[in-house]
């Protein structure tokens, strides 16, 4: 099993068994297109080819005023349009112009939604992956007239490692999460 995490200081770590084709797309350090936004992870499978964004606004580091912030840019679809969207869109364009687009590809999307109540949890998710595939199959005045997305889900850690049982996700200590020895 290979650990990943988004970010250096995520406490999100997944579990991606050796024999899995994945790749970090948006990956710091590496010449990449401007202005284009990237989700974090590619996944090939057989059938289709997964965009993986993460975004854990449950992270232990995350500030309590920012995580209130981001709990209502995501109720008033504020990320939806400024970030999941402009993600998927750029993703699969530069995947289209590399020639990596033989598969239909499905959008994911992972929100750690652990430090919310349950309610708000519920809240929240009801109806989002709806509101996400219709803003992006039509970001302008007419829909696009190529589906590049064939569907999306939005799932919380819970629902991933059920969906993805064989792909664990699981959120870290603090100590292990900052690349220190834990107690």
């Amino acid at each position: 099993m290979t650990p990943y995490r988004a970010e250096p200081n995520a406490d999100l770590e997944f579990s991606f068994p050796d024999e899995l084709v994945w790749e970090e797309l948006d990956r710091q350090g590496v010449k990449l297109p401007v202005q284009m936004k990237f989700v974090d992870l590619v996944i090939e499978r057989d059938e289709d080819i997964l965009l993986v964004e993460i975004k854990d606004p449950s992270n232990k580091a995350v500030p309590f005023a920012e995580r209130q912030s981001y709990f209502k840019r995501l109720s008033d679809n504020s990320i939806l349009t400024q970030e999941l969207t402009p993600k998927a869109r750029g993703s699969y364009t530069f995947l289209h112009l590399m020639e990596r687009d033989a598969k239909p590809f499905k959008y994911v999307v992972l929100l750690g939604l652990d430090a919310f109540d349950p309610e708000q949890q519920k809240a929240l998710l009801t109806g989002f992956k709806d509101r996400l595939l219709a803003d992006i199959r039509c970001e302008t005045d007419s829909p696009w007239r190529r589906q590049h997305i064939a569907d999306c889900v939005v799932l919380s850690v819970d629902i991933w490692n059920k969906t993805f049982a064989d792909w664990p996700v699981t959120r870290v200590p603090a100590a292990a999460a900052n690349g220190e020895a834990a107690a």
